[in-house]
């Protein structure tokens, strides 16, 4: 897999171990740990020589392709042109292939949810270079496999996104959340163990893999801090066209084919219920 020490990438690692899976991984900035049972590979997705010589090296059945940049000055280098070169060496020498996406690619203009057959519309640099790295992806590997998600989170260690929304509600950030920007949050154990059965099939073409319950980021930082016994008042709201810059506001996606798939998703409130930390009768 390619990220292996990202959030998502540590997690399919301990997914993969689990089902006694062999792995190897990528990584860029950041060391791995040690671990003599996985073989790591420093990789820059930038450069094409590269790419292909650590995948004809490791001659992978299956690449989930997860690393990604999100702000990088050369955001479209690694995560839309990268990804043209992680599909191109995969099909060459016949690896499966497992691609993520991301609900961004959307404007977010949709009245519903957003379905595996709309194409996207993106209006964020991030949004363009994931809609460009699809498109390289169909191009080079027909038969890959690329994943639509929202929102990773976890609690062991915590995501980002929450760290950000409890960071508020402690009074430590003054950022408001958007009342109208709608996600879908996604568990991260529940998105790795979709990945490696996705990995296992012979699914080609987009699949939505996100969260069962569609949320705007101003109520799941409410949830998230009655989760953790903070102050839900704390969180403040704001509508979206206050950014300074363009956020696509509903991103929520239809997992009605990945459900009826046997894939499980589940809502956020179901995840913090079943991790002890909402009880099922407080009200959010």
């Amino acid at each position: 897999m390619t990220g292996g020490t990202g959030y998502l990438g540590n997690t399919l690692i301990r997914h993969a171990r689990a089902r006694g899976l062999p792995i190897a991984a990528t990584f860029h900035h950041q060391t791995p740990p040690a671990a003599t049972d996985i073989t790591w590979y420093p990789l820059d997705l930038r450069d094409p020589t590269a790419v292909r010589r650590v995948i004809t090296e490791v001659q992978p059945a299956v690449i989930i392709h997860t690393a990604f940049r999100q702000y990088d000055p050369d955001l479209m280098a690694i995560t839309g042109e990268g990804a043209g070169y992680v599909a191109a060496t995969a099909a060459e020498i016949g690896s499966r292939l497992v691609h993520m996406s991301s609900d961004v690619i959307f404007d977010g203009e949709k009245a519903g949810a957003y379905t595996e057959a709309d194409p996207p519309n993106p209006i964020t640099d991030y949004g363009r270079a994931k809609a460009r790295a699809e498109e390289l992806v169909q191009h080079h590997h027909p038969h890959a496999a690329i994943v639509r998600t929202s929102l990773i989170y976890g609690f062991d260690p915590l995501d980002r996104h929450s760290a950000f929304a409890l960071a508020v509600a402690r009074g430590e950030r003054t950022e408001k959340l958007f009342y109208d920007e709608l996600r879908c949050p996604v568990f991260v154990d529940d998105l790795a163990a979709a990945l490696i059965d996705l990995a296992q099939s012979d699914y080609r073409g987009v699949i939505n893999l996100a969260g069962a319950e569609t949320i705007s980021r101003y109520e799941w930082g409410r949830l998230l801090a009655q989760a953790y016994g903070l102050d839900p008042n704390r969180i403040v709201g704001t509508l979206s066209a206050e950014s300074p810059t363009p956020r696509p506001r509903n991103c929520a996606l239809d997992i009605s084919r990945a459900l009826a798939l046997g894939y499980r998703l589940r809502g956020v409130r179901e995840v913090l219920q079943a991790s002890g930390k909402l009880k099922p009768s407080r009200e959010s």
